[in-house]
């Protein structure tokens, strides 16, 4: 039995023909899935709708499964254990990861980080439970989406939902802000007991994966930034003592960031000189360009984006007994560079999300998912107004799920545009047909 291509529910194959790999049918049954479709209308940084320039959650999910099957097919020429195929962990199939890559955020609600913080707020206020992107990813993939001749999802590969299992806890364990709910991580842990993995520990290619996300965020966020003229290309602005000041608390305030060892470098340093280089950099490839901002921004981008990728390695992590997905220099981790990812990461958050306006959307965003929450929370009434194929999925099973559960799975599969027309169709007045609105 091949354990990587395995899947939970299928594991005859009685529903898949045999005419094509088993990695290239997940391929083909993500990208042709209506949660993939519906990230072209979720937010990114900049609310979908924007503008055709900016990145959204589609847009994203495609340039970070490009950076990751590249770097995975570089790796699998120096690192002689990822062909001896000792382990099912240890391993990196580039069409693996290029689908976990393309798969990672389908768990995203309308109006990004803001949605699924309000999501996650209303649920815990009132029920107890939890919302977290991660965590829907696998609520879509394994029971909401639908294919033909399957009731669970989209059954994909074990190496698949392995690759996009970055945080393999259960979520709902006391204490976990990210992992994967109780009832899909049955099917996630039984998989991991298969392939023996050690615990807390994620495969090589989900790894990949995740790194490649934090590459991606750190230097296409920043061009969009850029171009929208958030991000000022002057020394007004890097060397503004607020901002520095800004970009340190958010590196500080950060709990991911404890395995960076920030104690060991003058942080104000730090900062300063890596926001001095950006721009410095800046400033050459502007006059390379012959003064055109277009084409700086894309070679800005494209060197950020190479010299990340090119340092991608793979270490012992003596630490967990296990292997590391890494950025390396000499044959060490190169702590380097991963703070100054962070560094071009939080300077894009402070300068984008902190931005007062971004906020006012933001608050915009609050307020309508509230209101649809409120709207469909109590069972009487909002299954009055909820569409008739999601009634049916909760009266097929509402042993296992509550209602609230599923009005979060509701409101979290909305694109940005469909959750302000159900809100206005709510609570604005117009006229019309209702017909008219759909």
């Amino acid at each position: 039995m091949n354990v990587r291509k395995l899947r939970l529910y299928d594991t005859e194959n009685v529903h898949s023909g045999e005419d094509r790999d088993e990695f290239e049918k997940d391929y083909a049954r993500l990208i042709q899935s209506p949660s993939f479709r519906r990230l072209q209308g979720k937010s990114q940084v900049f609310g979908a709708g924007s503008g055709d320039y900016y990145r959204t959650r589609l847009t994203h999910s495609l340039e970070v499964s490009q950076i990751a099957r590249e770097v995975a097919r570089r790796l699998g020429k120096p690192y002689p254990f990822l062909a001896a195929k000792a382990h099912p962990g240890l391993m990196l199939d580039p069409e693996v990861v290029e689908v976990a890559a393309l798969a990672h955020d389908l768990g995203h609600p309308p109006f990004g980080h803001k949605g699924e913080e309000v999501l996650n707020d209303v649920l815990a206020a009132e029920h107890g439970l939890k919302y977290e992107g991660n965590a829907q990813n696998f609520r879509i993939l394994m029971f909401l989406e639908k294919r033909a001749g399957s009731d669970s999802g989209l059954d994909l590969s074990a190496a698949v939902l392995l690759g996009i299992n970055k945080y393999p806890y259960c979520i709902d364990e006391p204490g976990r802000v990210k992992g994967v709910y109780r009832t899909e991580w049955e099917g996630i842990e039984y998989l991991r007991r298969l392939w023996g993995m050690p615990e807390g520990c994620a495969t090589l290619e989900a790894q990949l994966m995740d790194l490649c996300d934090d590459i991606a965020y750190s230097t296409h966020d920043l061009e969009d930034g850029i171009r929208a003229g958030k991000i000022p290309m002057s020394r007004t602005l890097f060397e503004d003592d607020r901002i520095i000041a800004h970009l340190i608390r958010e590196i500080e305030d950060d709990p991911g960031n404890k395995d960076m060892n920030w104690e060991q470098v003058d942080l104000p340093e730090m900062v300063r000189r890596v926001l001095g280089d950006y721009l410095a950099q800046w400033e050459t490839i502007y006059t390379e360009c012959d003064g055109e901002p277009s084409r700086t921004r894309r070679e800005m981008k494209a060197r950020w984006v190479r010299r990340f990728a090119n340092q991608v390695g793979i270490l012992d992590d003596a630490a967990r007994g296990w292997k590391k997905v890494t950025f390396i220099r000499e044959g060490a981790e190169d702590l380097e560079l991963l703070r100054t990812m962070e560094i071009l990461k939080k300077l894009a958050w402070v300068t984008l999300i902190k931005d007062f306006r971004v906020q006012r959307l933001h608050k915009r965003s609050e307020i309508m998912i509230r209101g649809l929450w409120d709207s469909f929370k109590t069972y009487e009434t909002g299954r009055l107004i909820l569409p008739p194929d999601w009634l049916e999925t909760y009266e097929a099973q509402k042993g296992t799920w509550p209602w609230e559960r599923l009005v979060a799975d509701y409101l979290s599969g909305m694109t940005d545009a469909y959750a302000e027309k159900v809100y206005a169709e709510f609570f604005a007045s117009r006229s019309g047909s209702i017909y008219e609105r759909d």
